[in-house]
């Protein structure tokens, strides 16, 4: 592994795969479950490339990295300081040869990579409609969780422009936003295949969805069963275990 001088505010954090770790700053941003469980669902052909929109840390890419033999990950962050710590990430990982981190903007994603260029693209996006009333609307976790300066059409758009025909979109997503979704993914023709729900607790309603489009694909949805988080209070199911990395 290589080494790595950690700036004032920042912290080492263990991936459980591979020995890999990750630089994060608590101030500003740190990865949440969501991205980890994309991680567990999306799958990338072996020697096949990804491109990860709105990496923050680089937490996708480092993980894919980690879970698939793909040969070229890209990880695509429009703020400065969060590409910078992601690629300082990937140095600290050894896997400059398979993983870079590109600072740039998610609607200019078209101009930025050659078009149809991808075999599977990810994202982890904002959640949240607008930033109307935040205290600052500029800072790091008001901008990824918020949608300030990309929403959900813009990260659809730039998936379906670099996508190659029949390549993969996958995308994890509050509920509450599923019709847009299933929209905007059939507007774009990234039709919806798969889906799967993930509930906190086996009773209670589900707070995240899992879901997979294919770039010109037929119209056909298959649900899975649900992904229950909690067997019990403070317990992870075993399946969570194994997507974190825990046996």
């Amino acid at each position: 592994m290589g080494t790595i001088d950690l700036k004032s505010g920042e912290r080492l954090d263990d991936l459980q795969r591979n020995g890999y770790r990750i630089i994060q700053d608590p101030e500003k941003f740190c990865f949440g479950m969501d991205a980890v469980l994309l991680t567990g669902f999306a799958t990338v052909p072996d020697g096949g490339s990804m491109l990860d929109l709105g990496t923050g840390t680089g937490i996708i890419p480092i993980l894919m990295a980690a879970k698939t033999k793909a040969d070229r990950i890209v990880g695509l962050e429009i703020q400065k300081e969060s590409s910078e710590m992601a690629g300082r990430s990937v140095i600290l990982n050894d896997l400059q040869n398979r993983v870079e981190i590109i600072h740039g903007d998610i609607k200019e994603a078209g101009d930025l990579f050659e078009a149809a260029s991808f075999d599977v693209v990810t994202c982890n996006p904002p959640y949240m409609i607008g930033g109307h009333g935040l205290k600052n609307p500029d800072g790091p976790k008001a901008i990824a969780r918020h949608e300030i300066l990309c929403d959900l059409e813009d990260v659809v758009k730039a998936a379906a422009r670099c996508l190659k025909p029949g390549g993969k979109f996958y995308m994890v997503h509050r509920p509450f936003r599923l019709s847009e979704i299933i929209v905007l993914m059939h507007d774009y023709r990234v039709e919806p295949k798969r889906m799967r729900l993930v509930h906190p607790f086996a009773d209670k309603e589900p707070n995240m969805v899992l879901i997979e489009g294919v770039r010109g694909g037929k119209s056909r949805m298959t649900v899975e069963a649900p992904l229950v988080v909690y067997e019990s209070q403070g317990k992870y199911t075993q399946e969570i275990y194994e997507i974190y990395g825990y046996k």
